[in-house]
């Protein structure tokens, strides 16, 4: 971001990840994390996505963007119009690494966002602290209250897993199912049943 780079880093990610996601199975979402430095050019990063979207074929249904509070907070400014218009193209966008910051529940009221993913600092120690299970039951009812996804990152193990099926989140995500694999082994990795990796 110093030196300017993030912008067509951010483009050759975004471009890549989209096309390798018109290989995935149909109906397989895709997520990419913008940065301050990108949403800093509000014309520029709508230009991006929608590049994106129509050089890649993806749906803007399959594509969801996240963004952190830093983000939002950075350019307080900017964001409620670039949000705005990603939105209109039809993506997804979720607030990442929810309950680390100031000022979320605000971000909530005041922006457009259909998502929310908790983070992992809670879920990693929510079978040893009550405290980190009410904290993340209490974000979980918050998210469906507002008609957001909710999604618990940093599952890593059966017991969280476990945990978290009895606070019902929407989506869960982390190493218990697999750790990051090059693209050539997704396809085996969409093969398996996941169900089973659940159990």
């Amino acid at each position: 971001e110093e030196t300017g780079l993030i912008q067509p880093l951010g483009q050759w990610v975004l471009n890549t990840a989209c096309r390798e996601a018109m290989t995935w199975p149909e109906g397989i979402g895709l997520s990419v994390n913008l940065s301050p430095g990108q949403l800093a050019e509000n014309e520029d990063v709508v230009a991006t996505v929608m590049e994106a979207l129509r050089s890649s074929g993806l749906p803007a249904s399959r594509l969801e963007l996240e963004i952190t509070e830093r983000v939002l907070l950075d350019h307080a400014h900017a964001a409620p119009a670039t949000l705005t218009a990603l939105r209109a193209l039809g993506v997804r966008l979720s607030l990442d690494d929810f309950g680390t910051g100031f000022s979320s529940l605000a971000y909530l009221r005041k922006y457009p966002l259909d998502g929310i993913k908790i983070d992992r600092s809670f879920i990693s120690h929510m079978t040893e602290r009550g405290n980190d299970q009410a904290i993340v039951q209490a974000m979980i009812d918050l998210g469906r209250s507002l008609g957001m996804t909710v999604t618990a990152e940093g599952v890593e193990t059966r017991e969280q897993l476990e945990c978290l099926q009895r606070h019902p989140c929407d989506e869960v995500q982390g190493f218990h199912f697999s750790r990051a694999v090059p693209s050539e082994a997704l396809a085996a990795l969409f093969a398996k049943d996941v169900s089973r990796l659940a159990d």
